[in-house]
């Protein structure tokens, strides 16, 4: 089993979204052992791009901070190699595909492989262009983990039927960010995905309350967070790891109850 299914083997699984750099990459660091201390099943971490077109204000504005901290790929491979002395969790990277362009697709997943990450997730990657990296992510063992929107409706099956690693099923059309309700009928997306693979799926965008995650999660394999998780991030700077500890705890809690 490899470390991505590992994930979501001990029931609903959660799994927050961590802007690396924001407000430096110490306190990423930090916030990352403090999520997996306090029940986080799977990490994912954003690498910072100028132009992030999935994300709503509160990442693009993390975006922003790190990029102006002078955070690079460079530096953030190294910031995983050091969070792999201190944890096995697995963990994926979110990012875009010019970040992966500019840095070289085979570099940049031999040093995903080297430094530990499990997988790999580009918003902006049309499923019909995952070839692209597709086969440069097989050989250095590199999940390429696909999305699945309200819009895929058609292509659903044909998505879920080449799935890696877990699938990201996007809640709402638009961008991250909180939602007050999720309105998407993900009933019926999930049941093609169902029909379609074994492969786990988790729910992301708009999810930031307890009884939200409980709710996805009721419905399919775990529950993405990212925009709650970084404006706790905002807030207390440097002092967030345990702020935000305290946030996944209550999440993980929602998903055993």
């Amino acid at each position: 089993m490899n470390r991505t299914a590992r994930a979501f083997k001990n029931g609903k699984a959660f799994i927050p979204f961590i802007t690396c750099g924001d407000p430096d990459l110490d306190t990423t660091k930090k916030v990352v052992l403090e999520a997996v201390k306090n029940g986080a099943d799977l990490i994912e971490l954003g690498i910072p791009f100028s132009d992030p077109t999935a994300e709503g204000p509160v990442i693009q504005a993390a975006n922003e901070r790190a990029l102006k901290g002078g955070v690079t790929t460079d530096k953030i491979f190294e910031l995983v190699r050091d969070i792999r002395k201190e944890t096995d969790i697995p963990m994926v990277f979110m990012t875009y595909a010019n970040v992966v362009y500019s840095y070289g697709a085979e570099a940049f997943m031999s040093a995903c492989r080297d430094t530990g990450m499990d997988g790999l997730i580009l918003p902006d990657l049309p499923f019909e262009e995952k070839e692209e990296f597709l086969p440069v992510c097989d050989k250095y063992d590199i999940d390429l983990i696909s999305l699945i929107a309200p819009t895929s409706e058609g292509r659903i099956a044909m998505i879920a039927r080449e799935a890696e690693g877990f699938l990201y099923i996007v809640s709402s059309l638009g961008v991250t960010g909180t939602r007050s309700e999720i309105t998407t009928d993900l009933d019926s997306i999930i049941k093609v995905v169902r029909e379609n693979t074994s492969v786990p799926c988790a729910i992301g965008f708009g999810i930031s309350t307890p009884e939200q995650a409980k709710k996805m999660a009721g419905i399919s394999d775990g529950a993405i967070v990212g925009s709650a998780i970084i404006k706790l991030l905002e807030k207390y700077k440097n002092e967030s790891p345990e702020h935000v500890g305290r946030f996944v705890r209550s999440m993980k809690e929602a998903l055993r109850a």
